[in-house]
């Protein structure tokens, strides 16, 4: 009777630091963002590496690797 007693403990204790843990990460705006990841994988992954590139010299790489691809095909 001794062991239900530890087991019982023992759960309660693992799902108080789970909630702890939980409570924590919500405040810290863990879950705040829950659509971009799933809608993320529809795109293609050139669009989204033309979106985070600014700079000039980068859309001119972008450009002459397009170039490199069309001819290889």
């Amino acid at each position: 009777m001794d062991i239900l007693y530890l087991m019982i403990l023992c759960s309660v204790s693992l799902a108080a630091v789970f909630l702890v843990i939980f409570i924590v990460n919500a405040r810290k705006g863990q879950f705040e963002d829950d659509e971009s990841p799933a809608v993320r994988i529809l795109f293609d992954s050139g669009e989204i590496k033309d979106k985070k590139e600014t700079g000039n010299e980068n859309k001119k790489e972008i450009e002459d690797n397009n170039k490199f691809e069309e001819k290889s095909e």
